[in-house]
């Protein structure tokens, strides 16, 4: 049997990569998604998921995360679950129960605190630093306070035929307090069935759960539509939809992966993904909408993934 995964942004680079080698030898879907995601959130400079994530205008980093088991249907998600440092994994037990399988607030925190997750403070230093500079610059400026949502979002395929989907993220900067967006929501930020395959979500998630795309792709792909084709015909048409009738759409980009390994991407703003299967090494590649409703890929170059990491690492005056 083949394995793969794809997942969203740059960031999700180096997940991509162990779960790979946990799928190659064997590793189940499941695992590997959690795995995956995990390695995001630990991660302190990426701003938008897990520790160091960007908080709410309060100065409270919220995150949201969902795990779909493609087997089952089984779904669990938490949003707006405060200093716990790997959401997903939440989520992940969550999936367990019948009932209560969604967790909010307070009551998400308090289940991953009696279940012995690992708790720290979330808000970095760092992260600390760039909310209040951007409440400076508000203040000075009268900016836009929102700036940044990047979730990251990952479909697994196992030897076995298993899949899997999961997502996290600390949100919108500098939204308001118990703000949620379409990432813990099943449909909208993620969808998998292992019959078919899986698809996953990021950017703005006030526009993303306004089609559901992620449970439309994969419908699209239970039709018999490739992944690429799957994406393209759900998203495009659906931004030019919520455009004419909404008066603008915001930033979307999802993925795909079906039970078979192959994969596809749409969006409408340049977007950065990783993804490795069983013919092809984990790698970086860029996507940006193409002509007639299509999209275009290409690899990155170095130049590109030095000017990211100079970027995210840069000091925060």
């Amino acid at each position: 049997m083949t394995y793969g995964t794809i997942a969203t942004w740059r960031m999700a680079h180096d997940g991509v990569v162990k779960a790979s080698k946990l799928l190659k030898a064997q590793g189940a879907a499941g695992d590997a998604v959690e795995a995956l995601i995990n390695t995001v959130e630990a991660y302190p400079y990426y701003k938008s998921v897990g520790y160091g994530g960007l908080p709410n205008e309060q100065g409270v980093v919220e995150m949201d995360a969902a795990f779909m088991d493609g087997d089952s249907l089984a779904i669990g998600a938490v949003a707006g679950i405060q200093n716990v440092k790997h959401a997903v994994s939440v989520a992940r037990k969550l999936s367990d129960q019948h009932f209560n399988s969604f967790r909010v607030g307070q009551g998400a925190t308090q289940y991953a605190m009696q279940n012995d997750f690992e708790i720290v403070n979330m808000l970095t230093p760092r992260a600390r630093k760039i909310w209040q500079k951007r409440l400076k610059e508000i203040r000075e400026k009268n900016l836009n306070p929102y700036n940044g949502h990047d979730t990251v979002g990952a479909i697994t395929l196992d030897q076995k035929g298993s899949m899997a989907a999961g997502t996290s993220t600390s949100g919108l900067f500098m939204k308001k307090a118990g703000r949620i967006g379409d990432s813990p929501l099943s449909g909208s930020g993620f969808y998998v069935d292992s019959e078919i395959g899986g698809a996953a979500a990021t950017g703005l998630g006030e526009d993303i759960m306004k089609g559901c795309l992620s449970y439309e792709i994969v419908r699209l792909m239970g039709d018999g539509k490739t992944p690429q084709e799957a994406c393209d015909q759900a998203v495009y048409p659906f931004i030019e939809k919520l455009k004419k009738r909404y008066g603008k759409a915001g930033e979307f980009s999802l993925v795909a992966m079906n039970h078979k390994g192959e994969w596809g991407v749409a969006t409408n703003v340049e977007f950065t993904f990783s993804v490795g299967n069983e013919n092809e090494q984990p790698q970086i590649l860029m996507a940006n909408p193409g002509p007639n409703e299509t999209t275009v890929i290409e690899p990155i170059t170095q130049e590109w993934l030095d000017a990211y990491e100079k970027r995210i690492k840069a000091p925060v005056d």
